[in-house]
């Protein structure tokens, strides 16, 4: 197992009955997809936030629209060609005939969201496709989840403001929290932002841009008050993932629970939602629990284990060439 593979105390997203993850990683670049199975079928909703998204299947889950449930999500790097990551997925389950009813047919809903890595490793040809997704699904398990370099953590990077020669390494984190009644809130999510990661609680910087020496971490907040637009890079960067629940919510709930999950991104990541982001993050409830679930509740608990999953993101990734991770850094 490589190093930057790392697990929490629970399993993560897969704490949630009903939910697996699978990860297919492309080593040469790296690069790599995370899908998110629910092939019994969940609620599923979604809100996208920032200025440079990269998405599919998204307006499905408009409250006002038709299909209400979703079988799987993809979550993929390589821009625009990691959508067809979302191929493979929708193959996978339609052998397995999960999707929604169509006459004798059923149609899988897996809706997704990709990010920008192809500056990583410098070999732009290498990127996800939907036999990597198709890979993910068929290594899907209710498991705890590995974090770090894999899947679409493999070219996530943070700390781009000022170049991509002063950003770092980060990756993909999951995280859950139970309550005493059994709802189960939880989330993954794929950090590859503009600006740093902060701890939340006492707003030090984690990770995110470097010095000019390379060994030390710049105050986010000092560089937003320096930095000048026209040294951005532009679509270089987006926040995706997943935040579901067990409890029973319908699909105009779910999408509430979504926007609210963005508040734990704008905590862990300074700044975010900007016009060079694409910040997506989906939700799904897989109705476990026959009662339904409050929202102010379930979205409130969406917004810290977002935030805390970001955290993982950043501490467990391992630096690869040109790009340190946390563990590089501290360790001088």
């Amino acid at each position: 197992m490589q190093k930057s593979v790392a697990y929490s105390p629970s399993r993560g997203i897969t704490d949630i009955v009903g939910i697996k993850v699978g990860h297919h990683t492309l080593k040469e670049r790296p690069t790599g997809c995370t899908v998110i199975l629910v092939e019994k079928g969940a609620v599923g909703g979604v809100d996208v936030r920032g200025f440079a998204p990269g998405t599919r299947e998204t307006d499905l889950l408009d409250p006002v629209n038709r299909v209400q449930e979703i079988q799987a999500i993809s979550l993929a790097d390589g821009s625009a060609f990691g959508l067809d990551v979302a191929s493979g997925v929708v193959r996978y389950l339609e052998e397995r005939d999960k999707g929604f009813p169509v006459g004798l047919l059923r149609i899988p809903i897996v809706p997704a969201a990709v990010l920008f890595d192809l500056q990583v490793g410098n070999r732009p040809k290498i990127r996800p496709n939907s036999n990597c997704g198709y890979q993910a699904a068929l290594a899907a398990t209710s498991g705890r989840v590995p974090e770090g370099n894999v899947g679409a953590g493999a070219g996530a990077t943070v700390g781009k403001l000022l170049g991509n020669e002063r950003a770092m390494k980060s990756g993909v984190g999951t995280y859950s929290v139970t309550l005493p009644n059994g709802i189960k809130v939880a989330a993954i999510v794929v950090v590859n932002a503009a600006g740093s990661v902060v701890d939340p609680k006492t707003g030090n910087v984690l990770a995110g841009i470097r010095t000019q020496n390379g060994k030390e971490l710049l105050d986010i907040k000092e560089v937003l008050q320096q930095v000048g637009s026209s040294t951005v890079p532009f679509g270089q960067n987006t926040t995706i993932g997943v935040v579901a629940t067990n409890a029973s919510l319908n699909q105009a709930q779910v999408t509430q629970v979504a926007r609210m999950a963005h508040s734990g991104l704008a905590r862990s990541i300074v700044p975010a939602h900007t016009p060079i982001d694409g910040d997506t993050l989906f939700s799904v409830a897989t109705g476990e629990l026959d009662s339904s679930g409050d929202v102010l509740e379930i979205g409130s608990l969406a917004a810290e284990v977002t935030s805390q999953a970001i955290i993982r993101a950043v501490t467990y990734a391992e630096g690869i060439p040109s790009y340190p991770g946390v563990r590089d850094l501290t360790q001088r």
